[in-house]
């Protein structure tokens, strides 16, 4: 386990449920350059825990594969080093700091028949799992990833710190190259941007929203989809799936309600009794489904996807190709906001953000 600040603990916790649940798989050894959160992960899960990527890979202690989760600007680095040494590897989002360095990962991987795969935690999530296989046509997106400020992951934005997320899952559901990127974004308690709101076509016609802050006075991770006569409303953090589909009857269920199901203002445990009429004199039309969402931790179901393809030698859920192109659509978002702070005036900010 290399790292182990806010998200590297989570990495630990779940190595050692797995160890402890018969999973073949053992908690080895820690990477952490902080002298007291080094003596704290020793102490708390009796492994070795080196300050450095060399020491560890020195102690020679047949390692198979490891969870990098340091900050971003040291992914390259840390995962090269192991790479070299042999192990599949999972990265924390995003892959890395920039493309370059993305690329050289994959090559070494691929060179090596390394597993590299990127933490993308919400492919995992229960709710995103279940509705991949009722995928026909999605062209329109949107998706609001809100969350109250912390001092984590300052090194990065908020676009690869949480809007990546999105990006990943939107591209890989509307499976279309990007035609165009509007976007624009403000630094408000840090000095790189916190709050996001993107636009983005496909080359399919297809059409994303995506706003992001870490500024926000709430916890909101939700993404709703539109596909020829459904809807798909995903709420990560309730790991919860609802989904509406039309019938040629629909056309007469009143505006407003369309207007606020399309806007994710009316409780889904109310939709029934509203299609049926009850109260609003609507027409069926809508066929409202709760799929079953299997019980699982996404950070889990991760890992354990992980750990089977180290054994299976299959590529990951999630490949390191798909993490490099979520990487270089949060690349260019980050341009195009720069380019949009230089044409209002805004320099600046992001002047201030470059320094940084």
């Amino acid at each position: 386990m290399a790292g182990t600040g806010a998200f590297g603990r989570n990495h630990l916790r779940v190595y050692r449920e797995l160890e402890e649940a018969g999973h073949g798989v053992t908690l080895a050894a820690a990477v952490e350059p902080d002298p007291k959160r080094a003596e704290q992960t020793a102490a708390q899960y009796g492994i070795a825990v080196f300050s450095s990527i060399e020491q560890l890979l020195s102690a020679d202690l047949k390692l198979h594969a490891a969870s990098v989760a340091v900050p971003t600007v040291h992914h390259h680095a840390v995962a090269s080093a192991l790479l070299d040494a042999g192990l599949d590897l999972l990265v924390e989002k995003p892959l890395a700091a920039n493309l370059t360095e993305a690329d050289d990962l994959l090559a070494k991987a691929e060179r090596a028949g390394r597993i590299l795969q990127p933490g993308h935690l919400e492919r995992f999530n229960p709710a995103v799992l279940a509705v991949e296989s009722r995928l026909t046509r999605p062209m329109f997106f949107e998706a609001h990833r809100l969350s109250v400020f912390t001092p984590r992951a300052l090194d990065v934005d908020v676009v690869l710190d949480l809007m990546i997320h999105d990006l990943d899952i939107v591209l890989t559901f509307a499976h279309s190259p990007v035609r165009e990127v509007r976007a624009v974004g403000l630094p408000i308690l840090s000095p790189r941007v916190d709050i996001a709101n993107v636009r983005v076509e496909f080359e399919s016609g297809c059409v994303a929203n995506f706003t992001a802050s870490r500024v926000s006075t709430e916890q909101v991770r939700k993404l709703r989809f539109f596909e020829p006569r459904q809807y798909v409303s995903i709420d990560y953090a309730r790991r919860d799936l609802l989904v509406i589909r039309v019938d040629a009857a629909a056309s007469q269920i009143p505006p407003q309600l369309a207007a606020a199901i399309a806007a994710g203002k009316v409780d889904p445990a109310t939709l029934p009794k509203l299609a049926s009429g009850a109260g609003s004199g609507a027409t069926p039309g809508f066929q409202f489904l709760k799929p079953e969402i299997a019980a699982g931790e996404p950070l889990k179901l991760e890992i354990l996807s992980f750990l089977d393809s180290v054994r299976t030698r299959r590529a990951p859920h999630v490949t390191a190709r798909q993490g490099r192109e979520a990487l270089e659509l949060a690349l260019e978002i980050q341009s195009t906001m720069a380019a949009h702070a230089q044409r209002a005036g805004l320099g600046d900010f992001f002047h201030a953000e470059s320094e940084s």
